[in-house]
This record gives structure tokens, sequence and C-alpha cells, in this order.
């Protein structure tokens, strides 16, 4: 089994910053895929971004590109999702999950742990 924490949810202004932090641990791989979900009040949880076992490889949601930035710690057993530039429809409990396989996908369905989420909330 692998259990996951999320921390650094928050309550800021519009155009202010987080950085949410998902610690793993159990039955952990490095070469695992990871990545990050949301789900906002009335609406079904949606990928936001994820991170290959190559840092370099990092895939996107349109609605966070080039505001939002996933990053791995592997020594850590840590996952980051750095924030910018957030807006009131952000607003959202955030999830981090673990997949047993190298490459990311973008499907709830192809992810196999979960951490029980953190609150992100952005006021206008």
């Amino acid at each position: 089994q692998v259990q996951l924490v999320e921390s650094g949810g928050g309550l800021v202004q519009a155009g202010e910053s987080l950085r949410l932090s998902c610690a793993a641990s159990g039955r952990t791989f490095s070469s695992d895929a990871m990545g990050w979900f949301r789900r906002a009040p009335g609406k079904e949880r949606e990928f936001v971004a994820g991170i290959g076992w190559s840092a370099p490889y990092t895939v996107y949601a349109d609605s966070v590109k080039g505001r939002f930035t996933i990053s791995r710690d592997n020594a850590k057993n840590t996952v980051y999702l750095q924030m910018n530039s957030l807006k009131p429809e952000d607003t959202a409990v955030y999830y981090c999950a673990c997949r047993r396989a190298t490459m990311v996908v973008t499907t709830k369905d192809g992810y196999d742990y979960w951490g029980q989420g953190t609150q992100v909330t952005v006021s206008s």
C-alpha cells in the first residue's frame, strides 16, 4: 500500500500563489508516475498536472498551463504543485495520486492510490 498526505492548501486572494506538497510513504517507487487532481463544488474530479519517472516529462490541463508547475523530489518521496496567478475558479479540493507505471495519464481511473485532499480557496 501507498499512503499519500497533501498539505499547503489555504485561503488566498486572486493573483497570489500557493505551493502544495504530497508526502508519500509505504511501498513507494521512484519510477511511479504522480499526478494532481482537483474537485470543485458540484463538479467531477478533474486532472490538473502529472509528472513521469523522468522529471522533465510533465503534462498539464489547458486551464492551468503557464500558471502551475509540478515537480518531484524522489529522495524525499515528495511531489509539489506550485500554483501562481491563482483565480477564483481554481477553488477546489486538490488530491495527490500515484500510478504504478512510468508514464503519465490524465484519467482518474489510471491512478492506484489517492490522498485525502487539501482545500484551496481563492477569493476575488
